[in-house]
């Protein structure tokens, strides 16, 4: 395996991935309360299926691509082929490093991909003199929650309404980069 900037992607290899998503036998569940001026919110996890395609269009590309042309993101290569993928947004306005995109092809996860990957964003982030690094998903996908927890990531806030799924509640975690 070998990590190194991403330089392009394409859309012929979505169907090589077989799964443009992910799925997963537990969830959290997000219960918020508001009272007065207390905003409260927790976690808590539930069995429950749950199975999310993301249907990536050409424009969705073009967006992606944009952010690697910052010169931010990794992949992971085995034998030359694209196998995980780092997509990291540079955010001068509040010095962090906004992981727009994280994928690990299926039959490789479980293999540290994400762990290399993690250590590269964190270097990128130093070097960047980032004050932090920071990612949005979705509280349904239970392990990519769990992966980024164990590797220091913590949940820093959520938004309630921004998808159309009820079901989905997005979830902003952050590590801080410590220079």
């Amino acid at each position: 395996m070998e990590i190194r900037k991403l330089e392009k992607l394409s859309l012929n290899f979505i169907p090589e991935w077989e799964l443009n998503g992910y799925h997963t036998d537990k969830i959290f569940v997000v219960s918020a309360i508001e009272t007065g001026n207390v905003f409260e919110f927790s976690l808590r996890e539930k069995k429950q299926h749950y199975r999310k395609i993301w249907h990536t269009s050409e424009e969705d590309f073009d967006r992606l691509n944009s952010i690697i042309n910052q010169g931010h993101s990794f992949g992971v290569y085995h034998e030359d082929l694209l196998v995980a993928w780092a997509i990291c947004d540079f955010r001068p306005k509040n010095n962090s490093l906004f992981i727009e995109s994280f994928m690990v092809r299926e039959e490789f996860r479980g293999q540290n991909m994400g762990k290399m990957l993690i250590k590269s964003i964190n270097r990128e982030a130093k070097n960047l003199k980032c004050r932090l690094v920071e990612l949005e998903t979705q509280n349904t996908n239970f392990h990519t929650i769990k992966f980024f927890q164990r590797a220091g990531f913590a949940i820093t806030g959520i938004n309630t309404k921004l998808y159309n799924d009820s079901v989905e509640t997005a979830l902003f975690m952050s590590f801080d980069i410590l220079i």
